[in-house]
């Protein structure tokens, strides 16, 4: 069988999707946030790097700017003190007679970062750029800095802030936890209540539910306990009406039992095979009657009693059927209703064809029932048996089989249905007293 989710299951699964979805946006919005500062700090460094340079590359004489440098040359005394770097480079382009590169940083690419005059920040390829005129005669400083370095700080800055906020997180999902399942302790005490509730029991047991303990469950407790009052109002009617029932349907039909057999010893032989007739109908009759009646006494208080059951089934003959009782065993049971279950099992063997029925005990507990007729087959058998194990016995069970198996879980047990060689059986398991 699927075990169904929890409410505290489904509440925090939903609570973490809502984390996770709620997380998933922070992130987003902060890694924004965090891209957009980090841009601005690097733009800055690039524009204030430029700022530094220009400077002392401006009072580079025209003679010396004009003449080419060489590949990697150090910058003059001014520029020369920064450690070579391949993440920030500078170069100074002149654009007179079409653009080279006057003055540049050992790292720097050898050709001009910008093919024309480009003040101010922008991209190209993998670099990032801030141009800034040096002087008369067009020459421009370009400060640039790597695609990649701006990313690895982008990175560093994010990852630091998740791991700034990851404990932060699992902390609060961790209170929340504990919240969530506090609030959920008034539910997981109201079904412990609910689990030890019988509405059926003494009214001096304290069989309510009472107030609660929260406000919001208040309505819920109130209609359990006016559900319970009703159902203990309908059962104490419909035993009440069992009780009455029982001498008023019983009596009468003892009276006609008599009155036929007194019919069937004064009649003449042309009347007595009808007579007989209805005698057994009669009969029949009382056995359903006594079922009735115990369907509506198998919830009520057992009367045990030590039960002899070869005496017991003495009392209970059925025309036209052997009835041998094994080892006369004894057990402690309701005898009305062990009687009512008996009679029905044997009428259901009568009627579908077996001759005799042997009853015994394999174990204490346990009253086998097994007769000589057809009996069924496996896929029968375990349909009857899924149906029994349910309760599901409308459109699945005869009568005989459900006044047995409610019988026996009157007594703290059930009915089941064995395989055998040849026959029916039929097993009420009753517990202990």
């Amino acid at each position: 069988m699927t075990r169904l989710p929890s409410i505290s299951e489904r509440l925090m699964r939903a609570l973490l999707l809502w984390a996770l979805l709620w997380g998933a946006v922070l992130a987003g919005a902060a890694w924004l946030a965090v891209r957009h500062e980090v841009d601005e700090l690097l733009d800055d460094t690039l524009q204030a790097a430029a700022e530094g340079l220009v400077l002392p590359l401006r009072d580079i004489g025209e003679a010396a700017a004009e003449a080419p440098a060489a590949a990697d040359a150090p910058a003059d005394a001014a520029t020369a003190g920064a450690a070579p770097s391949g993440r920030y480079v500078w170069q100074l382009v002149a654009y007179k007679g079409g653009a080279r590169v006057l003055r540049k940083s050992s790292r720097a690419p050898a050709v001009p970062l910008r093919a024309t005059p480009s003040a101010g920040f922008s991209d190209i390829a993998d670099w990032r750029v801030f141009g800034m005129s040096v002087g008369q005669g067009g020459r421009m400083l370009y400060v640039a800095q790597t695609r990649d370095e701006r990313i690895e700080a982008q990175l560093e800055v994010a990852l630091a802030l998740a791991l700034a906020g990851l404990p932060m997180g699992l902390l609060g999902l961790l209170w929340l936890r504990g919240q969530m399942r506090h609030e959920l302790q008034p539910l997981q005490a109201l079904s412990a209540r609910l689990a030890l509730l019988d509405p059926l029991g003494a009214p001096a047991q304290g069989q309510t539910l009472g107030a609660a303990s929260r406000a919001e469950l208040q309505p819920v407790h109130a209609a359990i306990d006016a559900l319970a009052a009703r159902l203990a109002r309908r059962v104490a009617h419909e035993r009440a009406f069992t009780a009455h029932a029982a001498h008023a349907l019983r009596t009468p039909l003892a009276g006609i039992d008599a009155q036929l057999a007194v019919a069937l010893r004064e009649s003449p032989p042309a009347l007595q095979a009808r007579l007989q007739r209805v005698r057994a109908a009669a009969g029949r009759l009382q056995r359903v009657v006594a079922a009735l009646l115990a369907l509506f006494r198998s919830g009520a208080e057992l009367q045990r009693q030590t039960v002899d059951l070869a005496a017991l089934l003495a009392r209970l003959p059925v025309a036209g059927l052997t009835v041998e009782v094994q080892d006369h065993p004894s057990l402690a049971a309701d005898a009305d209703l062990l009687s009512a279950a008996l009679l029905n099992l044997l009428d259901n063997a009568l009627r579908h064809g077996a001759s005799a029925v042997t009853i015994s005990m394999p174990q204490a507990g346990v009253l086998r029932v097994h007769d000589d007729g057809p009996g069924i087959d496996k896929a029968k058998r375990q349909a009857l048996q899924a149906a029994i194990d349910a309760e599901e016995y409308e459109g699945h069970t005869g009568l005989g089989l459900m006044l047995a198996d409610l019988v026996a879980r009157a007594h703290g047990g059930g009915l089941t249905l064995p395989v055998a060689e040849h026959g029916f059986v039929a097993e009420l398991r009753l517990s202990a007293a």
